[in-house]
């Protein structure tokens, strides 16, 4: 099972993260830290996440609505790469002979 954050924790481990933040980003749910032992706690991907919300909103003046829609798109980026990891991975144990003709329907549909 992978380290989770105390609120505390989190806002130390982010620099530029303070407690109003940290709110702001959990009120809007953008993110959505797991609850446990009456507390909210915030996984290694919730940190990583943190970071990438305080990096936007600062470099590029993204405010809330912003935040939330290029989350949103960064999410189902990530599912995507998922899906297509997936299916490479089912392709790749095919007979040579499918793999080819899917490799050529691939190339024309492009």
């Amino acid at each position: 099972m992978s380290r989770t954050y105390t609120e505390a924790e989190a806002i130390a481990a982010i620099d530029d993260l303070d407690g109003p933040r940290l709110v702001a980003f959990v009120r809007a749910r953008i993110v959505q830290p797991v609850q446990a032992e009456g507390q909210q706690l915030y996984r290694e991907a919730d940190l990583a996440r943190l970071q990438l919300l305080c990096d936007l909103s600062d470099t590029y003046e993204l405010h809330e609505d912003a935040l939330t829609m290029v989350m949103s798109l960064v999410d189902q980026l990530s599912t995507m790469r998922g899906d297509m990891r997936a299916l490479m991975q089912a392709v790749a144990t095919e007979p040579d002979e499918v793999r080819t003709r899917i490799h050529t329907v691939v190339r024309r549909l492009r």
